[in-house]
């Protein structure tokens, strides 16, 4: 069974920067995509990035694109999000998610991660 442990969340000021981490354990897949989702408080959780491996392709959005930046260690079954310009906006719970693998769009959906951290509260304020 793979686990997920997430870290680096907090409380950062508008306009600051957090990366977040998230390690895996128990793999056995040689496919494998981790990735970021978030839920802000009375909305659906929505996706923000996730990375497949072997090939360490990349899937994003344009709005996390300006701000946000996913990478990782195939190695070391680890990846991390590099956050910066931070606005309240942002507040959320973030979740590290994983899969054995993902295609496509499916890569963008909850329903297609099997494996789920317990989320790193970000809050944005000052």
């Amino acid at each position: 069974q793979v686990q997920l442990v997430e870290s680096g969340g907090g409380l950062v000021q508008p306009g600051g920067s957090l990366r977040l981490s998230c390690v895996a354990s128990g793999r056995t897949s040689s496919t494998f995509v981790m990735g970021w989702f978030r839920q802000a408080p009375g909305k659906e959780r929505e996706f923000v990035s996730a990375i497949k491996w072997p090939a360490k392709y990349i899937y994003d959005t344009d709005a996390a694109k300006n701000r946000f930046g996913i990478s990782g260690n195939d190695a070391q079954n680890t990846v991390y999000l590099r956050m910066d310009s931070l606005s309240p906006e942002h507040t959320a719970v973030y979740y590290c998610a994983a899969a054995d693998s993902c295609s496509g769009s499916g890569c963008y959906v909850t329903t297609s991660y099997a494996y789920w951290g317990q989320g790193t509260q970000v809050t944005v304020s000052t």
